[in-house]
């Protein structure tokens, strides 16, 4: 792992090989940045900056999305990504959602775990059917709203 040089105006930069199933190699951590604003420390610092603001104001918008119209979680892992690009915190919590998020995909193909949720379907559908069914029973094709006390 580089933690850093002695020489002025290059930025740390962590080396992260890592190999994910065996064949997928991961880049390596640190920014993004390109060379002209790595190589000037208060432009580089500048540039952090810009780049925080930005996502944060992405992360923001995704949170407000949360309970609103709209695909928050996909705009909070957006800004996520923004920050990635220049953060090696963000890189690591990105990677780890990664993970997770195939992990899960895998465990939701096993077939115990298929054949639990066809069944967990089945009886919710058989469950709405029979609420339905006693719905038109009871007041025919009436809308909700229309129905008079009976």
């Amino acid at each position: 792992m580089n933690t850093g040089s002695d020489e002025p105006g290059e930025v740390a930069v962590a080396s992260g090989e890592m190999k994910v199933d065996g064949a997928q190699e991961e880049r390596a951590l640190g920014s993004r940045a390109p060379a002209f604003i790595k190589a000037r420390r208060v432009l580089h610092l500048s540039w952090q900056v810009g780049v925080f603001i930005v996502g944060l104001a992405v992360v923001v918008t995704g949170v407000i999305m949360l309970p609103l119209p709209g695909p928050g979680w996909v705009v909070i892992f957006g800004g996520m990504a923004i920050w990635a690009t220049e953060f090696v915190w963000a890189q690591l919590v990105l990677r780890w959602t990664k993970r997770k998020v195939t992990e899960a995909a895998q465990r939701a193909l096993d077939p115990k775990v298929r054949r639990r949720n066809i069944i967990l379907t089945s009886i919710g559908l058989v469950i709405v059917a029979v609420l339905v069914g006693v719905y038109l029973w009871k007041f025919g094709f009436e809308m909700p709203w229309k129905i008079k006390d009976q």
